[in-house]
C-alpha cells in the first residue's frame, strides 16, 4: 500500500469522496437526513489529503482541515469496502494525525455518528475520546464528535511550547 500526500483538488481524492458519500447514503441515508451535512463536507478548503493506493488502484483516502488555531478537523476518511478490516483506515488516520502534528496543531477533532460503528471503533482505538458536539454539529443529535490531543513536535521551522 502507498499513502500519498495530496490536496482536496486531487482527482483520486475527489472520486474517493464520491464513493464515501454513496457508501454513507447506502448505510445511513434511510435513518438520517444526510443533506444537512453536505455544506460541511466541501473539498474546497482542504489543503492536506492522503490517497491510498494498491498498485494503481485507489483503495481509500482522507483529509485534515484547519478548524481554528489549535484544532484541525479529520475529514472524508473512507476505505473501499473490499479493503476494510486490513488496518488501512487505522494507518491512514495515524498518518493524518502525524501530518496535523507537523503543521503545529494541538488537537484533532472529528464528527462521525454512532451508526458508523466501525469508524467509531477505529477512532477509539487510536485514542480519540467523545466530546460535546462542536460548531455546526451542536444541534445534530445523530452526530458524535470526538477529539484527540496531538503529539508535541519540534522542528527547525515550527516549535510550539507545551
Amino acid at each position: 500500500m502507498e499513502f500519498i500526500r495530496t490536496d482536496g483538488k486531487d482527482k483520486d481524492f475527489i472520486e474517493n469522496c464520491r464513493l464515501l458519500d454513496m457508501d454513507l447514503e447506502r448505510r445511513v441515508g434511510k435513518k438520517i437526513d444526510r443533506g444537512k451535512y453536505r455544506k460541511y463536507n466541501q473539498l474546497d478548503e482542504i489543503q492536506e489529503a492522503i490517497v491510498v493506493y494498491e498498485g494503481c488502484k485507489v483503495v481509500g483516502g482522507g483529509a485534515i482541515r484547519r478548524y481554528d488555531d489549535e484544532n484541525i478537523e479529520l475529514k472524508r476518511v473512507f476505505v473501499h469496502t473490499e479493503y476494510q478490516g486490513r488496518g488501512i483506515g487505522s494507518r491512514l488516520v495515524s498518518l493524518l494525525i502525524e501530518w496535523a502534528a507537523e503543521l503545529g496543531f494541538r488537537r484533532m477533532i472529528l464528527e462521525t455518528g454512532e451508526l458508523l460503528a466501525e469508524s467509531c471503533a477505529v477512532y477509539k482505538k487510536l485514542g480519540f475520546k467523545v466530546i460535546p458536539n462542536y460548531g455546526p454539529y451542536v444541534n445534530m443529535e445523530e452526530s458524535l464528535c470526538m477529539a484527540k490531543p496531538l503529539p508535541l513536535l519540534c522542528r527547525k521551522d515550527v516549535c510550539r511550547p507545551d
